[in-house]
């Protein structure tokens, strides 16, 4: 159907009864491409019925309803007031809409996608009954008549007119990025009336488009000659790519939006992006890409990982995830190396998601969500201490982050804090010690056991695979306390164990080793890392968090779910057949969970049920906003039968079985 260009509706065909089908859906992708059910649909509440709060710094404004119900909606609208409101921001009744409705920017739109998108919201929205909220606008911004003197003074309505010196890629790209997409509406700066101080890559402003600005406590990057071609579209169609993973607002924008638009259409954007010259310094790439199976960056962790306060910060929080060359794991976790959001000058959005937390967005390519918990239990100093160790090391030059502005953000943020009862210690404070030197290599042999004792590993396991951060997580083995209850009697070995001998059982059994001698300078460094975690505890004190709770034993696995559960949860990081996950260096990030190179029967991970108990509560990580992993989280029942699973596949013998359980009962899920 022709569209033609005037905006009368009598003389406009297709407005006063159906709509073609075809200009119905291409209404769809025209609604797409300008991400309305982003901003017209609240959280949990029907699509494009309005309702979602819109944070300005005069006030909160709440979306209205588009869909085609006549009351409340625009069902009583013609087209020409729809028209009028989205290229002048003015409503049916005459009212002036605030500019957090991007209406400068639809004025580039051309007349057959204002068209089509009319055609959508018509015919292919379902009406909804729902009243709009009033403004949360402060006096004398909710005085509606002052924005004419604002439309008369900022609005520019300039229609989008094509370069005739570029091609008809760039051309697109131009249209969808300053028209329908709007993203300067977030990546340009605003001037003193809250207005996009430039509106496009042309006149004297032309330099500012898209090169930065801060949104609701989010750093939203420059987009200005960013990425190739190639990492844009990744981005924008997957959520992440080989430099950073989306956050903040963007993660609506994706999976609303973008993920949904044509490859050539996100071809034209990276495009157009990519042609935008920018006085930024590039951000560089990851060391060396890695193979799709491994983590990104084969790069070595930075000198000061422990020898400063935030680098033992990063190690005990942020490794286990962003890996300690800053590298990330591939399609998993982010990549702090070569992150513009880690070199922004601005560190609100680090600040932001330390605080606050995180999660990929679901996509075609990536539908698992993966999350980062709040760290907001974590003091003002040492999450500073911690963001400004990330940026020294892969941030390019980007300065420290001041307590004062982790401070500023707490307050307005407010982000909810982990109340639990465990209180996890800070390896931080390893540096005050007067054995400081010997208390950090303690824990470094715990984090890289079988790097640092490659003669007593027999396998890729460190004790932190089982210990998790280095024994300071509740229900992750900890080793808080655990140095009071030694010696002590040991069912399995039949007597009273020291320390000494329960550190060389796990080199025996769960690294497949051998033991270290007792009297080594590196065994009096292990105990003395756990004795430093003992603190006050006594003998007979309950700890709480300690060990790995327990899983009923009367459950009984289901095998063939448990090979389920771990192809859905396990499978990204332990490997589809269990061989673990190493990166482009051949270090390995995730361990193995049966083979030669994994725990042998003699371990107690070997046992369904000592594992089911450890899975249920710490496995996998990233897998909803638990302190500090994001760990655990799975039923009793899928527990205990991905357990079975993987406890039961083939795995190393322990000749020296032979000899536990002297004289106490065997466990019902030993091994042997």
């Amino acid at each position: 159907m022709a569209i033609p260009p005037r905006l009368d509706e009598a003389k406009s065909p297709g407005f006063s009864g159906t709509a073609e089908a075809g200009l119905v859906a291409k209404g769809r992708y025209v609604a797409q491409l300008g991400d309305c059910v982003a901003c017209h649909t609240a959280p949990g509440g029907p699509e494009m019925a309005g309702g979602r709060a819109l944070e300005t710094p005069f006030g909160t404004i709440y979306s209205t309803n588009i869909t085609p119900d006549v009351q409340h909606g625009i069902g009583g609208w013609s087209y020409a007031a729809f028209d009028r409101a989205m290229r002048h921001g003015v409503t049916a009744k005459g009212h002036r809409l605030y500019p957090a409705m991007p209406y400068p920017s639809y004025a580039k739109m051309s007349d057959e996608d204002m068209a089509a998108l009319w055609a959508y919201l018509r015919q292919g929205v379902p009406a909804v009954a729902q009243a709009n909220q009033p403004l949360g606008m402060h006096f004398p911004f909710d005085q509606r008549w002052g924005l004419a003197y604002w439309d008369a003074v900022f609005a520019d309505k300039t229609p989008f007119v094509p370069n005739p010196q570029k091609d008809a890629i760039w051309n697109r790209g131009a249209y969808l990025v300053q028209g329908l997409g709007h993203c300067g509406a977030c990546h340009t700066p605003r001037g003193i009336g809250f207005q996009e101080l430039a509106m496009s890559d042309l006149g004297s402003k032309g330099k500012l488009f898209l090169s930065g600005a801060q949104v609701e406590h989010w750093n939203a990057v420059a987009l200005r000659d960013l990425w190739t071609v190639p990492d844009t579209v990744e981005m924008l169609k997957t959520g992440q790519n080989r430099f950073a993973t989306a956050s903040g607002s963007m993660t609506d924008v994706i999976l609303h939006s973008t993920q949904h638009v044509s490859d050539p259409d996100l071809v034209a954007i990276a495009t157009y992006l990519k042609s935008l010259p920018s006085d930024t310094a590039k951000t560089a790439a990851p060391v060396a890409a890695a193979p799709a199976s491994a983590a990104a960056s084969a790069a070595e962790p930075p000198a000061q990982l422990f020898t400063s306060a935030g680098g033992l910060g990063y190690t005990q929080f942020c490794t286990d995830c962003h890996r300690p060359t800053g590298g990330g794991v591939k399609g998993v976790f982010p990549a702090l190396a070569g992150n513009p959001t880690v070199a922004a000058q601005d560190p609100a959005t680090l600040i932001h998601i330390t605080l606050t937390g995180w999660k990929t967005v679901s996509t075609g390519a990536h539908p698992r969500v993966y999350t980062m918990p709040a760290f907001a239990r974590l003091s003002d100093a040492e999450i500073a201490e911690i963001l400004s160790f990330v940026r020294q090391s892969w941030g390019q030059g980007a300065g420290p982050v001041a307590a004062a502005d982790v401070a500023q953000a707490r307050q307005q943020l407010d982000p909810k804090v982990d109340t639990s009862a465990f209180e996890t210690p800070r390896l931080s404070k390893l540096l005050a010690e007067p054995n400081a030197q010997q208390l950090v290599r303690g824990m470094r042999l715990n984090a890289e056991t079988h790097l640092l004792l490659p003669k007593n590993v027999g396998n890729d396991l460190n004790c932190t695979s089982c210990h998790l951060n280095a024994g300071t997580v509740a229900d992750g083995s900890p080793y808080v306390g655990v140095s009071a209850f030694f010696p002590s009697y040991a069912p399995r070995a039949g007597k009273v164990i020291t320390i000494e001998d329960r550190i060389n059982g796990c080199f025996r059994r769960s690294m497949n080793g051998k033991p270290l001698p007792p009297d080594s300078d590196d065994m009096k460094a292990m105990v003395a890392y756990f004795d430093w975690m003992k603190g006050n505890t006594r003998k007979e004190d309950k700890v709480p968090g300690r060990g790995v709770g327990k899983v009923d034993p009367k459950i009984v696995p289901n095998l063939a779910n448990g090979e389920k559960v771990y192809g859905a949860q396990c499978a990204v990081c332990h490997g589809q057949n269990g061989e673990g996950l190493k990166d482009a260096a051949g270090r390995t990030v995730y361990p193995p969970l049966w083979g030669e190179r994994s725990f042998n029967i003699g371990a107690g991970m070997a046992r369904t049920y000592t594992a089911a108990a450890f899975v249920k509560r710490n496995m996998p990580i990233g897998f909803h906003e638990k302190f500090p992993l994001g760990q655990g989280g799975l039923s009793d029942q899928d527990a205990v039968d991905v357990a079975e699973y993987f406890t039961h596949q083939d795995r190393p013998d322990f000749p020296d079985k032979v000899k536990d359980w002297p004289k106490d009962p065997k466990p019902k899920d030993a091994r042997y």
